[in-house]
C-alpha cells in the first residue's frame, strides 16, 4: 500500500528525478537530544498578518492582483483526531506563476505587493485558515515545455526538528493535474486526489471570496503525500 500511496523515487516521465534521486540507500544517523526535544510553536511566533498574504507583503496597504481566496482546513491524525499547535508554511507562485526568488528565471513581471508566504498554528481543534491569491500555473523544461498545474506548497512542523513534512495542494478541476510528471509519479490515483484541494462554497458564501477545502492527514492509508517522508509523522 505504502509503495503504491507514495511516488516513485525515480519517474522517468518527470526527468529530474532521475538526477536528483539517491542511488543508494539513506543512512540512520541518531538524533541528538536537542533535535529530538525542539521547538515548540506557540501563536507568540505568528504576526497578526503572517496567515493573510493580500496583506503581510502589501505596500502602504494595497492589494496584489489576482482571485483572492480562502484555504482553510484540518490537520489530523490516522485516527481522525485534529492536532494542535502544528506550525504550517506556505509558499506559491504569484497570479502570473512567478515565484519571488532568485532563481526563477521566468520573464513575468514580480507584484510588488505580494510576497508568496505565510503561516499559521493551527488552533485547539487542528484548524487552519489562509488568505491568499490563486496562483498562476507556469511552464517549466521537462520534456519539452510542460506546464506545472496551479499549487501552493505547504509545511508542517511537529514537536521536533525532525517532524517536518513538506506537500503540494492542487485546486479542483485544473487540467493540468492529469498531465503533471510529479502527480503521477504516484501510482495509487486514489493517493493522487488526497492532494487535491476542492471548492467550499461555504467560505465562498460567507466571505464573498473562493475557498478551498484542504484536510492534512499525517499518517495511515488515508495519509495525505509527502515529499520528504515516507509515512507522515
Amino acid at each position: 500500500m505504502i509503495k503504491k500511496h507514495q511516488p516513485l523515487r525515480k519517474f522517468h516521465d518527470y526527468k529530474s528525478s532521475i538526477s536528483r534521486s539517491p542511488n543508494k540507500e539513506p543512512l540512520w544517523i541518531n538524533s541528538s537530544s536537542s533535535e529530538m526535544s525542539g521547538p515548540l510553536f506557540s501563536e507568540k511566533i505568528i504576526n497578526k498578518n503572517d496567515n493573510d498574504l493580500t496583506l503581510n507583503f502589501s505596500k502602504i496597504g494595497e492589494k496584489p492582483l489576482g482571485q483572492e481566496i480562502f484555504v482553510h482546513g484540518f490537520v489530523k491524525d490516522e485516527n481522525g483526531n485534529n492536532l494542535k499547535n502544528v506550525l504550517i508554511e506556505i509558499w506559491q507562485a504569484n497570479a502570473g506563476g512567478k515565484y519571488r526568488h532568485q532563481n526563477d528565471p521566468s520573464n513575468i513581471k514580480l507584484d510588488e505587493n505580494f510576497g508568496g508566504c505565510g503561516r499559521f498554528i493551527t488552533s485547539s481543534d487542528g484548524y487552519y485558515i489562509f488568505k491568499t491569491i490563486e496562483p498562476g500555473a507556469y511552464p517549466y523544461p521537462n520534456r519539452g515545455t510542460e506546464w506545472r498545474p496551479r499549487h501552493i506548497h505547504f509545511s508542517l512542523f511537529g514537536s521536533m526538528f525532525l517532524q517536518r513534512l513538506i506537500t503540494q495542494m492542487y485546486f479542483e478541476g485544473d487540467p493540468l493535474i492529469k498531465s503533471c510528471p510529479m502527480v503521477n509519479s504516484i501510482p495509487d490515483i486514489n493517493a493522487r486526489k488526497l492532494l487535491i484541494g476542492r471548492l467550499d462554497l461555504s467560505k465562498t458564501e460567507n466571505e464573498k471570496i473562493l475557498g478551498y477545502r484542504f484536510d492534512i492527514v499525517l499518517r495511515g492509508k488515508e495519509q495525505t503525500f509527502f515529499e520528504n517522508k515516507r509515512e507522515g509523522l
